[in-house]
């Protein structure tokens, strides 16, 4: 995900290989990830048809080498990933062979040992998504034998009501930056409220979107259509004319460059005190489930919600309607069933 300087496009946020080593970017640094990986530092100076013969041999004898990992990177890359995801990705795969012991060839029994390790560790929901990107490593590399289950988790039928923004936690939000002067912020969280959009497609609020009335967003390979309401067109409209904003990102920063995630994260943060809502809770991620919940109790429609959304399952969309449990203990006590 993006992190850091002000990046104005999905490229600029690819990370860096080192073509030379092997080596990839990434918390374990190149040296660590070269002896873990059997420093075979010539592997990426080789051509084509070389590397895909060692490759081949590597892969029977289920060892790995400095080069797999560039490989794999650039498969990420050939399949259109996103740059949060190839991070991802990369990162836990590193975090399984941290894991390993030096030369050690890969076994189901290691990758078994490494799911109860995380098991014990992280949540399941994380320890899953760890594997996800483990299991996907391993398929590729055409070790599919080694793949392990995910964890089975039971949906949960209520959210936690200390991390979901309120409606009222909203308006006080919005209320501090207006208080504050931050227009910019101001717009900004109403747009991600009364649209749904993630924080990642809010470069796709452009001027000529505002004029429109309707933003053509991009995600994961998928356009939808974002229809701007009357009453936010009209404000965007009025701020992109005193900002002297003709075309392109509506939220910029002074230098013109859309804001990035820590810009955002950063000034949202500042508004908490003021507004007396609980750091917690304050996220642009929240803004989009503070639209889902509102709009599925006036529609009760998790189809389009779903369509809205831009979720290609509706069991994703159901996520962002769960009540708190708070409502939860309201609608048992409704029934009436204790005499």
């Amino acid at each position: 995900m993006p992190k850091g300087g002000e990046a104005t496009g999905e490229e600029s946020k690819r990370p860096q290989v080192q073509r030379g080593t092997g080596a990839a970017p990434g918390p374990f640094g190149e040296y660590a990830v070269n002896r873990r990986l059997g420093g075979n530092n010539n592997f990426c100076v080789l051509d084509l048809k070389q590397r895909r013969s060692v490759m081949a041999m590597q892969c029977t004898q289920h060892s790995l080498s400095g080069g797999m990992l560039t490989e794999y990177e650039n498969h990420l890359w050939e399949r259109e990933c996103r740059p949060a995801t190839v991070e991802k990705y990369l990162r836990d795969v590193k975090h399984f062979l941290e894991f390993l012991p030096w030369g050690k060839e890969v076994t189901k029994q290691d990758v078994l040992a490494y799911k109860q390790a995380l098991s014990a560790r992280y949540a399941p929901a994380s320890t899953n998504s760890m594997l996800t990107a483990l299991n996907d490593f391993l398929d590729w590399v055409g070790w599919s034998e080694c793949r392990v289950k995910l964890l089975k988790i039971q949906r949960s039928l209520f959210c936690s009501g200390n991390r979901e923004l309120t409606r009222a936690e909203y308006n006080r939000l919005v209320s501090a930056a207006r208080h504050k002067g931050n227009v910019r912020l101001d717009l900004l969280m109403q747009t991600i409220c009364s649209t749904g959009i993630r924080i990642g497609e809010l470069r796709f609020i452009t001027a000529e979107a505002v004029n429109s009335g309707v933003a053509e967003v991009c995600y994961k390979g998928k356009t939808r259509p974002v229809l701007l309401c009357r009453e936010l067109q009209k404000k965007l409209l009025k701020y992109c004319a005193r900002q002297g904003i003709a075309h392109g990102p509506v939220f910029v920063t002074k230098n013109g460059t859309p804001l990035d995630r820590a810009n955002i994260w950063r000034d949202m943060k500042r508004l908490c005190a003021e507004a007396g809502v609980d750091k917690k809770k304050v996220f642009p991620h929240n803004l989009r489930h503070l639209f889902a919940r509102t709009f599925y109790n006036l529609e009760k429609d998790i189809v389009r919600l779903a369509d809205i959304l831009g979720h290609s399952s509706v069991e994703t969309s159901r996520i962002y309607t769960m009540s708190s449990g708070q409502e939860h203990q309201r609608q048992l006590a409704a029934l009436h069933l204790i005499l």
